[in-house]
């Protein structure tokens, strides 16, 4: 077999073992690619029962981007707006910032896990009624936190809001890229890159504004009202399918690994905010949970029927994409952090100036998505995800010539790169990795390209922000955790182009008419270190 073929090899040998008789079929028998993109054939799976196709928006791809906006976005930004307005928080509700950072925590460890236990659910259960009440749920968790008169409610409320975004994302972004034909997947994919990095980087703004003139419950309820119209958007035009397998079973080795996985090393690194690097509240929680992230993914890799297909793209081109999102997606919340934290601790900025001089970022994001947009059908799509690489190593750069003298127009340049770099180099990752597999695996290979990403993302900065925060000043602080972040990015930058050759990937347009119609996989990456192997055969 030639090393080209080996990520096609695998997506064979993954539907050879398929969960049922019923799944196996499809794959085997999966109609041959049509003449015309826009008519690729969807697995019967994904597709659309009769009696669905009286849903007044039925088959209406604004309604299902409207749909798919509205279930992320709310909650992204919210991630990156809460940090600006904690101190309005820690008076009206009583809190600790350690209370605050561990709510925070949490929310980011229910994304996460969100995303493993609904890649779970929709074999058995329709996409369709995972999405309906995973929204209801989100509608009912923003109504918690916005009425909260103690910290212990608002975490609750705030927690739910992470695990049912974690889930919304399983349930409503596959069917927005595989039910709309190959004409729309270039919009589409823009579309998840504004939906995943566009909204958190408004976040700034808007916790900028409300940590400048209040209005938290008044943020919350917009945020509740929004997600009752995405649950009505969602009712119109959220159309049913068969699921692969309503006889599988609760997977009792992935479901509890990635628990422990998600919500220990995220709360090892919140305790950062009462207590330092040799405390067994930071230490023992992050050793534990990295170890069983360890012993999930591996489990993965080894099971034959796997939750999420770790195998299939264990190959170079899914490895480098995957890695890239995960470098780019923490040097950039981490970044994100500490200037922050400089603005206001050091120049003495408002919320409302620091939010508005990290805007300049979301054009950054808006860049990236219209050349994700043009190069995502095209052979250029691992040299988009370099290029973030390489924007967030010249953001890190800009900063660490940051002072209290030139903050404005630094941060402000810095944000534009730093927001090109999240846009360019998160998005193409997932895609590599999602195409690298069977149409039938993307849901599941979107959940675990989340999991490691927000792993790596919400656990470097919280430890880089502690360094910082622990020198004999913020400033010097400051710069040395940026240093930090820009010699890490550089060295995986390197070590992902050395992959990538050593691979002997070739640069070439993803095949994805096949992929369409569930006969091929879309990269037929090859095996990671493939010219070594050959080298020493």
């Amino acid at each position: 077999m030639r090393p080209g073929h080996v990520g096609h090899a695998s997506h064979r040998r993954g539907a050879a073992a398929g969960r049922t008789d019923r799944y196996r079929a499809q794959a085997r028998h999966a109609p041959p690619p049509t003449s015309c993109p826009s008519e690729a054939v969807i697995p019967s799976h994904l597709s659309t029962p009769p009696a669905r196709r009286g849903l007044p928006l039925a088959g209406s791809y604004p309604g299902a981007v409207v749909l798919a906006l509205l279930a992320l976005s709310p909650f992204l930004v919210l991630t990156t707006a809460l940090s600006l307005f904690q101190p309005l928080l820690m008076r009206e509700l009583d809190a600790s910032r350690f209370q605050l950072n561990l709510t925070a925590g949490m929310a980011n460890a229910g994304y996460a896990f969100g995303a493993v236990a609904s890649a779970d659910l929709i074999q058995r259960l329709a996409r369709r009624s995972v999405y309906l009440v995973c929204e209801c749920g989100f509608v009912v968790s923003s109504v918690i936190a916005l009425s909260a008169q103690g910290i212990g409610q608002f975490m609750a409320g705030v927690i739910l809001q992470g695990l049912f975004t974690g889930m919304l994302l399983v349930a409503a972004l596959p069917p927005l890229v595989l039910t709309h034909g190959l004409d729309r997947l270039p919009t589409t994919a823009a579309v998840i890159s504004l939906g995943l990095f566009g909204m958190v980087t408004t976040g700034p703004v808007v916790g900028g504004l409300v940590g400048s003139y209040g209005g938290w419950r008044l943020l919350y309820t917009s945020v509740a009202v929004l997600a009752a119209v995405g649950l009505t958007v969602g009712a119109m035009t959220f159309e049913g399918n068969q699921p692969p397998d309503r006889r599988a079973r609760f997977d009792w080795l992935a479901i509890p690994l990635a628990l422990g996985t998600t919500v220990l090393p995220f709360f090892g690194v919140s305790w950062l905010s009462r207590g330092s690097f040799t405390d067994a509240g930071f230490i023992v929680p992050v050793v534990v949970g990295l170890l069983l992230g360890v012993l999930l993914v591996w489990g993965q890799y080894r099971r034959a029927v796997p939750l999420m297909p770790v195998r299939p793209i264990s190959n170079t081109l899914p490895v480098t994409g995957t890695l890239n999102a995960m470098v780019v997606g923490a040097s950039f919340t981490t970044l994100l952090e500490l200037i922050e934290v400089y603005l206001q601790e050091v120049v003495h900025y408002s919320p409302v100036r620091t939010g508005l001089l990290i805007a300049p970022q979301l054009l950054g994001i808006i860049i990236s998505a219209v050349l994700f947009r043009r190069i995502v059908t095209t052979r250029g799509t691992p040299f988009l995800a370099l290029s973030g690489l390489v924007s967030v190593v010249v953001g890190a750069g800009i900063l660490l010539g940051l002072s209290p003298s030139n903050a404005s127009p630094v941060v402000a340049v810095a944000a534009l790169f730093l927001g090109y770099g999240a846009g360019a180099g998160v998005a193409p990752g997932l895609f590599l990795a999602g195409f690298s597999v069977s149409a039938l695996q993307l849901g599941p290979t979107f959940a675990l390209v989340e999991l490691l990403r927000s792993e790596a993302a919400f656990l470097i900065g919280p430890v880089l922000l502690h360094l910082a925060m622990t020198r004999d000043t913020l400033g010097h602080g400051f710069h040395l955790s940026v240093l930090v972040i820009l010699i890490l990015t550089v060295v995986v930058g390197a070590f992902l182009i050395g992959l990538y050759l050593l691979g002997g990937a070739r640069p070439t347009a993803p095949d994805l008419e096949g992929w369409f119609s569930g006969t091929s996989t879309g990269y037929h990456s090859p095996a990671l270190l493939s010219r070594l192997r050959k080298t020493t055969a």
